[in-house]
């Protein structure tokens, strides 16, 4: 399966971030599943409860008839609405008869952030399937929890989307990287991490990206990788290379907790 990786720089307006993705379907000509990172609908640093919008809204119905025009599933990361007042931070996927979401469950309560004051968390793992294969979803601070990662393996996901607005600071990128990298160990599955560009100005420390958008096989070894500046990374998801690496390194089946 061809995955295309579509790093870009979000505004706060959501209607010209559209066509950040209809630009970005474009650009992936070829490819079977094109994602979008976190916060595509609008970047963090602005109210995100006067843009949150149902699944069924105008922006996410939108972006699925962008998907179903180019024949793809678009997966990209949009704000809904919360029964609390606040908002869910949710990975949008659709196309193809496909219309869900992912509503985040590790909140990024760090590095001074506290995203929980405005977002609410999620409350389980999601898989989806596109052509057979099943991809697991992630967001962001999600990549520090392995457990996410394995319970996503343990329903079959051959591949792991993470989509991220990733802070920047002291270490990141290479935590970044780092992080990226360890989670496919632990599961040995794909990991195709798409992450926000470097905007290259502050929005008062809000979390808006360092760019590094990464494809790291089960094995751990580094198969693409894209700059800062906006991109799009191309790479193809083997299955049967998940299937041999479990073979090898058969963490899963040897856990003890």
């Amino acid at each position: 399966m061809r995955v295309a990786l579509c790093q870009i720089n979000s505004s706060a307006d959501p209607t010209a971030n559209l066509d950040l993705v209809r630009a970005g379907v474009a650009q992936a000509a070829g490819a079977r599943v094109v994602v979008f990172p976190e916060a595509t609908m609008c970047r963090f640093g602005v109210p995100l409860g006067p843009v949150a919008e149902p699944l069924d809204g105008p922006w996410a119905t939108a972006v699925r008839e962008i998907a179903d025009e180019a024949g793809v599933v678009v997966v990209a990361g949009m704000f809904t609405p919360s029964p609390d007042g606040r908002v869910a931070n949710t990975l949008l996927v659709t196309g193809g008869g496909l219309h869900v979401g992912y509503d985040k469950i590790h909140l990024y309560d760090a590095f001074g952030f506290e995203e929980s004051r405005t977002v609410a968390p999620g409350s389980k793992p999601v898989v989806v399937e596109v052509d057979g294969v099943t991809l697991g979803l992630a967001t962001c601070y999600d990549v520090r929890f392995p457990e996410l990662f394995r319970a996503l393996a343990d329903q079959g996901a051959a591949a792991v989307l993470v989509c991220a607005s990733w802070g920047a600071g002291p270490g990141k990128r290479e935590q970044w990287e780092l992080l990226v990298r360890a989670r496919a160990l632990d599961c040995t599955s794909w990991v195709l991490a798409c992450g926000q560009a470097d905007p290259g100005e502050d929005f008062g420390g809000a979390p808006t990206g360092v760019g590094f958008s990464t494809v790291v096989s089960p094995l751990g070894a580094v198969v693409g990788q894209l700059g800062g500046e906006p991109g799009v990374l191309v790479a193809d998801v083997d299955v049967p290379a998940v299937e041999e690496a479990r073979r090898a390194l058969p963490v899963l089946a040897n856990r003890r907790l």
